[in-house]
């Protein structure tokens, strides 16, 4: 095995993962440490251009106020998780996301704006953009403000170390280039996590030649819960998974045809399970409050859509793309216009997936599908892992000091705006937990929320903590285990030797080893089948929950054997790992929490209702010991800033 060379790198401020909310955390971070002399640095295991989950562009800004209040805000976020999430991170966000959109039009992303120069709405608080570069565009922001010489690119953040003296305080991080034989060690006095969510711990729909395929980013790999999780940070909400409704095979999303064009979806007879739902007497009346009041909240649109495909066979799904695009074009004054109006919905329908999800466009095409002619299915997906749309997973944060009362100051704020409950470690976007909903432009946001604290934190605290070089050794050896675990037992393999080779490809079997890929496929075997994955139809209990955690304990033992032929191979190594840590915090979360209140989400067998009395009034939270690798299991009071008195819609 090659020599690795170490590089250190001191900053004061690491921001680990820029994507949306690691963008911003670079934009409003630059102008706080420019004023302090601040050094920031900024590490992302891909390349900043494109990583994140809007690398590949997007369609809409999903979260824009306007003219709307943040208690407005905070009233669909509430609805919408089922009453799971905090009122002050929620508003927080929503009081500064207008600035945020505003900036991104001056950073030159295209808005869409109607004859009179409003910007064209999709709903109540999205924004049609054109966003194929949305990405590009802002990290080019991102970059400018921090300064390309304090950027490192493809190296992935393995674990975060703690200061020797204090080990409820972050002093550094450790990781490898994906490019070249390096270890990165890096000191610091705090970092932000906002290396995204978690995609592929449950087994995914797409196979074969579609393997790897999900809505979520697939390089998404739960590190910002691992590397949170690993250095002891209180951690909430991690049984909440997020299951959207998408077009069937390409994952392309679904909102633009319900909030743009007002498409509908039926089962594959045509009954309307929405309305019959709502209607006196209907499902979603067996989910008070959230049932009875619109907007309906995910989970349960998603309910009814399993009710008619697994309860009653009557699916697919369709979504009346067609119907739509008619509707809209009949109000066209005669046939000539009509067609005209046909021809620009069309474009806008295929645009809208060109934008942000290409592979769907490329699928319609090579079914020769016609998105005006006729209907298209639409499926829930795989479990996910976010923080940042309809889920709640990740840390446990501190609020902002102005929003919190005097029942909540003790429980929501410890000093620093989005700072974990470890001292230097702050959290944005798919890290912080319980901040639901704010999408790209609210990611973005809370990324400029968390750096400006973190700035603040390195003024206060000048003093550089200082990690154990033990430490950095012993993972340093950890970390290029799979490496140096290959290269000792290659020659003992199926494949042959270097000196014979099969002739075709075939499945490498090795005694002494597992590849990334088996590890993964073993990984999603035991999350789909005991912890509610789409093969049992999102259904689990404490038996199968238990089951799950035995499996995954024996699997935590067997990454150790894992082996990498290359760099490339490494990272997803390591990738698995992360992978590995949240799987088991899922599925201890899901154990803890005994209800279904996300029907549509999972479901408890054994607890079959919501139970509000004993948990609709409180999180369900965890501390981890990576030394002991024991979890804690606590609940925090769920305490409302604000009344809501009527449900704003979208």
């Amino acid at each position: 095995m090659q020599e690795f060379k170490t590089i250190e790198v001191t900053t004061d401020l690491l921001i680990i993962g820029p994507g949306m909310a690691g963008a911003g955390a670079c934009v409003e971070g630059a102008h706080w440490a420019r004023e302090n002399n601040v050094k920031i640095t900024v590490v992302d295991k891909a390349a900043m251009e494109r990583s994140g989950a809007v690398g590949m562009g997007l369609s809409a800004i999903n979260q824009y106020q306007g003219e709307n209040s943040p208690v407005d805000y905070l009233s669909y976020v509430r609805q919408d998780l089922m009453g799971l999430c905090r009122d002050d991170l929620v508003m927080d966000i929503s009081r500064h996301v207008n600035g945020t959109v505003h900036m991104f039009e001056k950073f030159g992303l295209p808005i869409w704006t109607d004859p009179d120069g409003n910007y064209v709405h999709e709903g109540r608080w999205q924004l049609m953009i054109n966003g194929e570069s949305y990405k590009a565009i802002v990290a080019e922001a991102g970059k400018n403000a921090v300064g390309m010489d304090n950027i490192i690119e493809r190296v992935f953040i393995a674990r975060l170390l703690l200061d020797k003296n204090d080990k409820n305080r972050v002093a550094g991080a450790i990781g490898f280039s994906v490019r070249d034989p390096e270890i990165y060690v890096f000191k610091f006095k705090a970092c932000i996590v906002s290396a995204g969510g978690a995609v592929h711990v449950f087994k995914p729909r797409s196979t074969g030649e579609g393997l790897g395929r999900a809505w979520y980013p697939p390089w998404n790999a739960g590190s910002s819960s691992y590397l949170t999780t690993t250095a002891g940070a209180e951690m909430t909400s991690q049984e909440v998974v997020f299951i959207p409704g998408r077009f069937k095979d390409g994952y392309g999303p679904v909102g633009a045809w319900f909030l743009l064009f007002k498409a509908s979806a039926t089962s594959a007879t045509g009954f309307n399970y929405m309305a019959e739902g709502l209607a006196e007497g209907g499902e979603l009346h067996n989910w008070p409050p959230y049932g009875e009041v619109k907007p309906i909240p995910t989970c349960l649109r998603n309910h009814l859509m399993m009710i008619e495909m697994y309860q009653k066979g009557d699916g697919p799904i369709f979504i009346h793309t067609d119907k739509a695009i008619a509707k809209i074009a009949e109000k066209a004054p005669d046939e000539k216009a009509y067609k005209k109006e046909i021809k620009k919905l069309e474009a806008e329908a295929w645009e809208d997936f060109l934008d942000m999800t290409i592979s769907q466009a490329v699928l319609w095409a090579a079914k020769d599908v016609f998105p005006e002619e006729g209907p298209s299915e639409i499926m829930p997906s795989e479990p996910y892992f976010i923080g940042s749309h309809s889920g709640a997973s990740g840390a446990w944060t501190s609020g902002p000091e102005d929003i919190q009362t005097d029942a909540s100051r003790n429980e929501y704020f410890w000093g620093y705006n989005r700072m974990t409950t470890v001292k230097g470690l702050f959290a944005a976007g798919d890290g912080v937990g319980v901040s639901s909903h704010k999408f790209s432009s609210g990611s973005f946001t809370e990324g400029r929320i968390a750096a400006k604290a973190a700035v603040k934190y390195c003024v206060d605290n000048p003093e550089r903590p200082e990690f154990d070089e033990a430490v950095v050794d012993s993972l340093k050896e950890q970390i290029l285990l799979p490496l140096s675990h290959y290269e000792k037992h290659k020659a003992y393999t199926t494949l042959g030797t270097t000196d014979k080779k099969y002739d075709l490809p075939v499945e490498e079997v090795n005694p002494n080893y597992i590849t990334p890929k088996m590890a993964i496929f073993r990984l999603n075997k035991i999350m789909d089948e005991y912890v509610a994955g789409w093969g049992t139809q999102y259904t689990c209990s404490a038996i199968t929950l238990n089951i799950a955690l035995d499996h995954l304990k024996m699997l935590k033992k067997d990454l150790s054997k894992l082996a990498a032929r290359n760099l490339h191979e490494l990272m997803r190594c390591w990738e698995n790992i992360h992978r590995v840590q949240i799987a088991e915090a899922h599925t201890r979360h899901k154990l803890y929490r005994e209800e279904t209140r996300w029907p549509g989400y999972y479901y408890r067998s054994d607890f079959k209702r919501m139970d509000e009395d004993k948990w609709g009034k409180v999180f369900v939270n965890s501390v981890y010991d990576a030394d002991k690798d024991e979890f804690t299991m606590l609940t925090r009071p769920i305490i409302h800033q604000v009344e809501i008195k009527e449900v704003v819609g979208m």
